[in-house]
C-alpha cells in the first residue's frame, strides 16, 4: 500500500508519537465514557501470538482495591528508594513516580498465559511473545489515547504477586502494567525523568549488522 497516507499523516502521527508521554500528573476531572471506549479498541486492532489475543483488563474502582494498589505501590516505591544511595537516592526521592491518587481511571493489564486461543503458535517456543502481544496493545491504546488529549501513566514499582492476590485474578494472570489515565495538568515532549536529570534519551537509533 506504497503511497496510501500522505506526508501530512505521517508527520502527525510522528507528531503523536512525540507528544505521547508518560504521564504522571493528572487534573481529577472524569472521563467520558465514550471516550475510554475509544481507547480500549485500540486493543481490538493489536497484534497477537498465534492470534492469540491475551490481554486482559480489569478496571480498578473500588475504593478498596484502588487504596490497595496505592499501597502496593508506595511500599514497593520505598523499597526502591532504600537501593539508591547519595545524590542518585535524592534525585530518586524527588520524583513523581505515580498518578494513582489524581488520576480518574485505572486499569490492570494482565496477560492470560493459560489461554488456549492461538493453540500456542509462535508461544511454544518463545512463550514470552505472549506478554510481548499485551505490550504492543498497550502502545497501542497508548496512542489512542493521547489523540484523545488524555496521559497514560504505566506504573511498574509494584508487587505483582500482591497486586493479583488483591485484585483476586484468575491462575495463570501475569502483571503486565498497572495504568493510570486522565486528563494530563500538563504537555509536554520531553520526558519527566529526563527534565528532571535521571536519565538523557538517546540521540539517535543505534544499529548494528551481523
Amino acid at each position: 500500500m506504497q503511497g496510501r497516507y500522505t506526508a501530512a499523516f505521517r508527520a502527525e502521527l510522528q507528531d503523536l508519537m512525540q507528544w505521547r508521554r508518560d504521564v504522571r500528573r493528572f487534573r481529577t476531572d472524569p472521563v467520558e465514557a465514550a471516550v475510554l471506549d475509544r481507547c480500549l479498541a485500540a486493543f481490538s486492532l493489536a497484534p497477537s501470538v498465534g492470534l492469540s489475543e491475551p490481554w486482559r483488563i480489569l478496571r480498578v474502582e473500588s475504593a478498596a482495591a484502588r487504596a490497595a494498589a496505592t499501597a502496593n505501590f508506595e511500599e514497593a516505591n520505598a523499597k526502591a528508594l532504600a537501593g539508591y544511595s547519595g545524590e542518585r537516592a535524592q534525585t530518586y526521592a524527588g520524583l513523581k513516580l505515580s498518578g494513582m491518587r489524581e488520576a480518574p481511571i485505572h486499569l490492570a493489564v494482565f496477560c492470560d498465559e493459560d489461554s488456549a486461543k492461538g493453540s500456542g503458535l509462535g508461544a511454544a517456543t518463545m512463550p514470552q511473545t505472549r506478554a510481548f502481544s499485551v505490550v504492543s496493545a498497550v502502545t497501542l491504546m497508548w496512542l489512542a489515547a493521547r489523540a484523545e488529549g488524555l496521559g497514560l501513566g504505566w506504573v511498574s514499582i509494584l508487587d505483582p504477586v500482591r497486586l493479583a492476590r488483591d485484585l483476586a485474578t484468575p491462575p495463570g494472570w501475569e502483571l503486565i502494567g498497572y495504568l493510570c489515565l486522565g486528563w494530563p495538568q500538563a504537555d509536554d515532549t520531553k520526558p519527566e525523568l529526563e527534565k528532571l536529570g535521571w536519565e538523557s534519551r538517546a540521540a539517535h537509533l543505534i544499529m548494528e549488522t551481523r
